[in-house]
């Protein structure tokens, strides 16, 4: 009788075990499902370029830009909603974070405009960041419906993990999201430290050649105040 008990209560385990394992597979395959997107572009001197993206309704939409490279540092940003109405208008900014809420159903389109820069090319990082109602991309009904087997299952609470599972893949994102943007910011300011290295060096030799003329200058024109090439009759 303990024998069949214990078998009774493994069998039960191993189904608990199977369903969880199985909602663990269907959150995932939920999680994979993610409309938030990251670029960085060359932008042409004298060009534009735009981007289009999906929002939901009611939503919340969230761009970041940066300009991470090229002279001035410094684009015009227009974000145009589905409808053709003109949201958000910048000009000659180097970056910049802008949320639209709420969304409507649509695509948005993301312009940077270069066109009052005739020489210097710039790379531009943006990063949007897409939520659907109530902060969910997806929402509750991605999630796979579970069907709880008779017996023995109420105590786990399915419910509590899915939560905590929401949770954790919320904070990752947002840490990835974060080290991306730490990464567009460690990049402008090598580009930016790279540059101001190029001009010291060059101002500096420039230093050294007027300075090696002025004084290979001095040193003829001394020589040519003592050089006396008269005859002297003794």
């Amino acid at each position: 009788m303990d024998l069949l008990r214990k078998k009774e209560g493994c069998g039960g385990r191993l189904l608990v075990l199977a369903v969880v394992f199985g909602w663990c597979l269907g959150g995932a395959s939920c999680f994979g499902q993610n409309l938030d997107s990251e670029f960085t572009f060359q932008l042409p001197a004298g060009r534009s370029e735009c981007f289009f993206q999906t929002a939901l309704k009611n939503g919340t939409m969230e761009v970041e830009y940066q300009v991470i490279a090229g002279a001035g540092m410094d684009v015009d940003f227009t974000v145009i909603s589905p409808e053709g109405v003109q949201l958000i208008m910048e000009s000659r900014r180097s970056d910049g974070v802008h949320v639209v809420e709420p969304t409507v159903e649509g695509d948005y389109q993301i312009c940077f405009d270069n066109s009052f820069s005739h020489f210097s090319e710039k790379m531009v990082f943006f990063e949007i960041i897409i939520e659907g109602p109530g902060g969910d991309v997806g929402g509750d009904e991605d999630w796979p419906v579970l069907v709880e087997p008779d017996g023995g299952l109420l105590e786990y609470k399915l419910d509590d993990i899915r939560q905590s599972m929401d949770s954790l893949h919320k904070r990752l994102e947002r840490c990835r999201q974060m080290q991306t943007v730490l990464r567009a910011f460690e990049a402008r300011d090598r580009n930016l430290l790279e540059d101001n290295l190029w001009r010291v060096s060059f101002w500096s030799c420039s230093c050294v050649l007027v300075m090696l003329c002025v004084a290979l200058t001095q040193v003829y024109t001394v020589r040519k105040l003592f050089d006396d090439k008269r005859r002297v009759c003794t």
